[in-house]
């Protein structure tokens, strides 16, 4: 049976305040702290924070010999996995830049990453590194690929050097002792690329720290906390929000390889997790999903203390709180890859529905007007930011000077999204710059369109976007994906939406696809779907003669 939860702060930190720290550092006070504790469990098979130093420390000093110096990159393709783990953590001991690539990627994505990188070394998995050398010949600066598995990949005439893991794992396993600084680059994270080719985003050693110390005041995570997450390692949410922040304290992390709804709870029970950390559409999933015996066992024993996710809207906190008898609900706050997290909203503290928390005292956020005028509180406009502490947002992006300067006028990092503050100072993310469109003399917001047809029990996914009308003024268009065996028309979804939506959030087009145009990340490509504009599918309200009375 797990204790109450704890309020970390209130009780005294476990990990140094420092705001200006390494991820070696922490992994090496963790160790001497907590030496025999169990750290990581990946299907019960678990390391102790002494045996993860040992692996991190063997693989390290493997890539050393393999020629990987300090500042060089070295890209993973990896599912989650304690290896994973090594991975991430020997790479920043040797004192290179761990580059984490989405297992999804092949062909031009792939070689896009790995190519602008300028990794020398891949760790991949087997089947991912036969991805690798299908491109090798396009990545010059690409000299060998470690994988992991029992049978070498098919890789052709690959011109590289191929090696096994175990053949890489040094048998020194002494601490690299390489002089890492807290202004030193950790990782590269790439963007979604949702508008273009993906950019590296710079993450120091401290931005990575900071995003950690973060969700301890958002969590207030203690010793004893259990942290089961399948979120995967070529994100930072699982290695920053859960690896290193339960480091930072001595807690354990229950890696699982792949969400999967049915195994939720016998995982949680067999693990002992009592904090868990999902995406939004995992949370949406499992609060659907029918009871099971596990889920029983561990609600009726109050085993979850804490459940984190974002997006996680209160009626969907209300759901968990109130069928799984989960102490707290966490909602992440607003964040990005350049910035981390800039508003969050500390253990214990109520936030109004809908909002995603306060300013973070690590950064100072506005709301400008297209001039950079700030905003007064309660008026949408534009979100920027800068920190108010040393190397605690992005370096820039990787080797593209030019981009980052565009979003850096005025000396502030400008998101492309619209959000507000309220006279309390409480932050709501309103929607994406280039998807917020002003029609008939109203802003409208494309989130809230899509939150309201995703409502109608027709639709499986809906694209609310922009396009330009044979009017020369912007149109709303709504592109929905029906359930399969729907009998819905364009018609009659309109009309349902004349109930559900202000007059002028009425979609004046309608068109129906099989799927949603999305990269390989997942995103939804809306800009395609925006220069697409009205195609000879399109249903448009005018032409079928239906008006919307204005009230």
């Amino acid at each position: 049976m797990n204790t109450p939860i704890r309020d970390a702060w209130a009780a005294g930190p476990s990990h140094p305040a420092s705001s200006f720290d390494t991820v070696v550092d922490v992994f090496r006070r963790a160790v001497a702290a907590h030496a025999d504790r169990i750290f990581l469990d990946v299907l019960g098979e678990q390391f102790s924070y002494a045996q993860t130093w040992r692996e991190s420390c063997l693989l390290a000093n493997g890539l050393r010999s393999l020629g990987v110096k300090p500042g060089d990159t070295v890209v993973s393709l990896l599912d989650n996995s304690a290896d994973a783990v090594f991975a991430w953590l020997a790479i920043n001991l040797a004192g290179a830049v761990s580059v984490p690539v989405n297992t999804a990627y092949k062909g031009e994505f792939l070689r896009h990453q790995i190519g602008t990188a300028g990794a020398a070394v891949v760790l991949a998995e087997r089947d991912y590194a036969e991805r690798v050398a299908a491109v090798s010949a396009q990545l010059p600066e690409l000299q060998a690929v470690v994988y992991r598995g029992d049978l070498a990949p098919d890789v052709g005439g690959m011109p590289l050097r191929l090696l096994s893991w175990p053949e890489v794992v040094a048998d020194d396993s002494s601490d690299p002792g390489v002089p890492v600084d807290a202004r030193d680059l950790a990782m590269l994270i790439y963007t979604g690329g949702t508008t273009g080719l993906s950019k590296g985003c710079m993450v120091s050693h401290n931005y990575a720290c900071n995003q950690a110390r973060q969700m301890l005041r958002i969590t207030a995570r203690a010793i004893d906390t259990i942290t089961w997450t399948p979120l995967p390692v070529f994100h930072s949410n699982a290695l920053l929000t859960s690896l290193l922040c339960n480091m930072m304290i001595g807690a354990r992390v229950a890696l699982y390889p792949r969400f999967s709804v049915s195994n939720f709870w016998p995982e949680i029970e067999r693990s002992g997790a009592n904090d868990v950390g999902l995406l939004g559409t995992m949370l949406t999933l499992l609060a659907q999903a029918p009871e099971n015996e596990a889920m029983l066992r561990c609600r009726d024993r109050g085993q979850l203390r804490a459940a984190f996710g974002a997006p996680f809207p209160p009626q969907l906190q209300a759901q968990w709180r109130e069928r799984f008898k989960v102490g707290h609900t966490v909602m992440g706050g607003y964040g990005l890859s350049e910035c981390a997290i800039v508003t969050t909203l500390p253990f214990g503290k109520a936030a109004p529905p809908g909002s995603a928390g306060q300013r973070d005292e690590a950064f100072d956020v506005r709301i400008v007007d297209d001039n950079d005028i700030e905003l007064p509180p309660g008026t949408p406009g534009e979100i920027i930011v800068r920190p108010r502490m040393p190397h605690v947002m992005f370096e820039g992006y990787w080797k593209r000077p030019e981009d980052t300067l565009k979003l850096m006028r005025n000396q502030w990092f400008h998101t492309g999204d619209i959000g507000k503050f309220d006279a309390e100072g409480f932050f709501y993310f309103v929607d994406r710059k280039k998807d917020y469109l002003r029609r008939k003399g109203e802003n409208i917001s494309s989130m809230e369109v899509e939150n309201t047809f995703a409502r109608h029990p027709a639709v499986h996914e809906v694209a609310a976007h922009a396009v330009l009308s044979d009017l020369g003024e912007d149109e709303l268009k709504i592109t929905v994906a029906c359930h399969p065996g729907s009998t819905v028309t364009e018609a009659q979804l309109f009309l349902w939406s004349v109930e559900h939506l202000p007059y002028f959030a009425v979609p004046r087009y309608i068109e129906f696809r099989e799927t949603l145009p999305r990269n390989p990340v997942g995103r939804l490509l809306k800009y395609q779907l925006r220069d697409e504009g009205v195609t000879a599918k399109t249903w448009d309200q005018l032409k079928a003669g239906l008006l919307v009375a204005k009230r």
